[in-house]
C-alpha cells in the first residue's frame, strides 16, 4: 500500500501552532517530495511535510502521531534575554557581584542548551527593524567597566567566542580610580569585538535633583551626563564606534528622561527584570541583573527560558512615586500563548498581591500592593506560565521612593 501524508500549518502569524490540515492519500506511485520551507517549523505562513512511501497501517498512526506533535510545537515571538553584571569573583561587594564559579555555571548552560548569544546592537537593530529574532537569543551585558570584567569576565567570553557590551561611566575610568579598567584595557577589549556604551559621565542618581537645582537645570545637567560620556567614549575608542545606547545608573529612569534619550537618539536599558521584545519602551527596556543572592542556576534558568509578557498598555510609565504610595498598575495585554489563568504578581518585599481583573475579555488588570514602599526602589513583578507549560511569560515595573531630596518632575513620555 501507498500512503501520502500531508500535514499543513497555515495561518499569517508566527504564534500560529494549530495544524490547520491533514490529508491520507494513495497517489498512483512510490516518491519521496518535500515541500518544507527551509524557515520551517520556527517561521512561515505554511508549514507541510509530504512523505511518500510504502508502509503499514502501524507506521502511519506512528508517523502521524510524531508530525503533529513537531508540528504544534510552540513558536515564540522575536524576544531576547539581556543579562546584566557588575563585577565577577569580588567577594567584598556581594550585591554586585557574581562568584566565578556561578558565572562558569551560567555560561556552560548556555553552551550546552542551544542558546545563541547575540551582541546587544544586534538585538536592538532586529527590534527596530521588526526582525524575527530566534528563540533562545541572549545577550550579556556589563555595568560600570570595573577591573575584573577585564580579568575575569572577558577572557572567559573571549575564550568561547562570545560578545558583550560594556556600559561605561568614564569619569572614574578619566581619573584613574582604583578597581576600574583603563582606556588601553579597553581598546585591547575592543579589538576582539567588545562593545562599549554610555553610562554616563559621572554615575549619579539621575532622578534626583542637586539642592536648590532648578528644573531646567536638571535637564540641562542630565543632558550633559549623556553627551559628555559620548563625547569621552567616542575619543577613546574611535568616532563611530560607540552604538546609541544607554544604561541608566542604578537603574532609574522617569518620564523626562525617556524623553531626553528619544530625543538624543538613544535605546536605553534599565534593570528591571524581564526579556525584551517589541512590546518594551524603546528607552527603558528591561535586563535581568545577575549578582550573588540571584545567580543559582535553576534561577538563572528560569530567566533564560523567559518569554515577554506581552504588554500593550500600561500606566503608569513613571517609576516615580509621590503620594501614590502604594502604586497601581494597570495593564492591556495582547492575545498570546500565556495562560492567565495562573497569572501572579509579587512586589517587592510583600509576596503575592492580588490581581484584579478589570476587563477579562480584554486581558485587561491591574495590581496595587497592600502597603505602601519604603524609601529606595520597589518593583511589581508579573509572571504567567505558557499555555504549553516549561517557561513562563515576565513583565517587571519600576517603583522608586525618594526622601529627603527633590525627585526631578516629570513630563509625560511617548
Amino acid at each position: 500500500k501507498l500512503t501520502w501524508i500531508v500535514l499543513e500549518k497555515g495561518g499569517d502569524s508566527s504564534r500560529d501552532d494549530e495544524i490547520d490540515h491533514i490529508d491520507i492519500r494513495c497517489p498512483p506511485m512510490t516518491r519521496i517530495v518535500d515541500k518544507t520551507p527551509a524557515s520551517c517549523p520556527i517561521i512561515g505562513p505554511l508549514c507541510a511535510l509530504v512523505y511518500c512511501c510504502p508502509m503499514s497501517r502501524s507506521f502511519v498512526r506512528l508517523l502521524i502521531s510524531i508530525a503533529v506533535f513537531w508540528v504544534s510545537l510552540p513558536v515564540f515571538s522575536s524576544e531576547a534575554v539581556v543579562f546584566m553584571y557588575h563585577r565577577f569573583g569580588e567577594d567584598r561587594y556581594p550585591s554586585t557581584n557574581i562568584r566565578l564559579e556561578q558565572f562558569e555555571a551560567q555560561l556552560g548552560y548556555l553552551a550546552e542548551n542551544g542558546f545563541q548569544i547575540w551582541p546587544l546592537t544586534q538585538i536592538v537593530d532586529y527590534l527596530e527593524q521588526g526582525k524575527a529574532i530566534p528563540d533562545r537569543t541572549v545577550a550579556i551585558t556589563v555595568d560600570d567597566a570595573y577591573l575584573s570584567v577585564y580579568t575575569e569576565a572577558y577572557p572567559r567570553l573571549k575564550e568561547r567566542g562570545w560578545p558583550f557590551t560594556v556600559f561605561v561611566n568614564t569619569d572614574p575610568v578619566d581619573k584613574g580610580h582604583n578597581g576600574f579598567m583603563s582606556w588601553d584595557q579597553m581598546r585591547e577589549m575592543q579589538a576582539d569585538g567588545v562593545v562599549f556604551a554610555n553610562h554616563s559621565k559621572s554615575h549619579p542618581y539621575m532622578v534626583r535633583r542637586e539642592k536648590g537645582e532648578s528644573q531646567a537645570a536638571w535637564l540641562a545637567r542630565m543632558r550633559t551626563e549623556i553627551v559628555d560620556c559620548h563625547e569621552r567614549l567616542e575619543a577613546e575608542l574611535g568616532a563611530n564606534q560607540v552604538p546609541k545606547l544607554f544604561a541608566y545608573p542604578y537603574g532609574e529612569y522617569n518620564a523626562s528622561l525617556l524623553t531626553i534619550l528619544k530625543e538624543l537618539g538613544y535605546t536605553a536599558f534599565g534593570q528591571q527584570s524581564g526579556p525584551l521584545s517589541s512590546y518594551a519602551h524603546r528607552q527603558a527596556l528591561p535586563r535581568y541583573p545577575i549578582n550573588e543572592d540571584y545567580g543559582d542556576l535553576a534561577g538563572f534558568r528560569t530567566k533564560a527560558l523567559s518569554l515577554a509578557l506581552p504588554v500593550a498598555d500600561a500606566h503608569p510609565i513613571d517609576p516615580l512615586i509621590g503620594s501614590n504610595n502604594p502604586p497601581r498598575l494597570e495593564i492591556a495585554l495582547d492575545t498570546g500563548e500565556a495562560n492567565l489563568k495562573q497569572l501572579a504578581c509579587y512586589a517587592t518585599g510583600q509576596g503575592a498581591i492580588p490581581v484584579e481583573w478589570i476587563d477579562k475579555k480584554a486581558h485587561r488588570f491591574a495590581v496595587q500592593a497592600p502597603k505602601a514602599f519604603g524609601v529606595g526602589r520597589a518593583r511589581y513583578n508579573c509572571t504567567a506560565p505558557h499555555q504549553k507549560g516549561g517557561r513562563y511569560f515576565w513583565h517587571s515595573q519600576l517603583w522608586i521612593i525618594e526622601a529627603n531630596s527633590t525627585p526631578a518632575v516629570s513630563s509625560p513620555a511617548d
